[in-house]
């Protein structure tokens, strides 16, 4: 008697992206559009755009480091914020130098967020801030650190 000889399976079909005749896929986001950048990275990115356009008016701000936290509860230090008991979430503050720190701008990225309805509104409210936090650093008006300050 003969005995059986065992089938091998099937060859497993190579899968094909257009299972419904439709074609390849396009792109998942635009050439022009980054993917691996994250809300936090464009958010940070919106601030130290806005350190730059400062910048070139206020030289001394390169002696200054700019922070951006999600939230205020906490300092850069893991120090208590001061300011977490006020009634009004802060988007920003100013740490003054102490010992081996700079003077320190930290923006809060989640209040800032919130507040902003779209990405423009967005880029606009990061730069008020930043503007606002420079000029109590500085001793100055904030219409002083940027002219275009509250007319955009």
């Amino acid at each position: 008697m003969d005995s059986p000889v065992p089938s091998r399976p099937p060859a497993p079909r190579p899968r094909h992206r257009d299972r419904h005749g439709r074609g390849m896929r396009g792109p998942i986001a635009p050439p022009q559009v980054p993917l691996s950048v994250s809300r936090a990275d464009a958010f940070t990115d919106l601030v130290y755009d806005s350190r730059d356009r400062l910048e070139r008016r206020w030289p001394q701000l390169a002696q200054v480091d700019f922070l951006v936290l999600e939230v205020p509860g906490f300092g850069p230090d893991g120090d208590p914020d001061p300011l977490a008991d006020d009634e009004a979430v802060p988007l920003g503050r100013v740490l003054p130098a102490t010992g081996p720190h700079r003077d320190r701008i930290v923006i809060y990225r989640r209040p800032v967020e919130i507040r902003a309805k779209g990405r423009d509104e967005r880029a606009l409210l990061v730069h008020e801030v930043v503007v606002e936090q420079v000029a109590d650093l500085l001793g100055l008006a904030p219409e002083s650190v940027d002219p275009r300050y509250g007319q955009e």
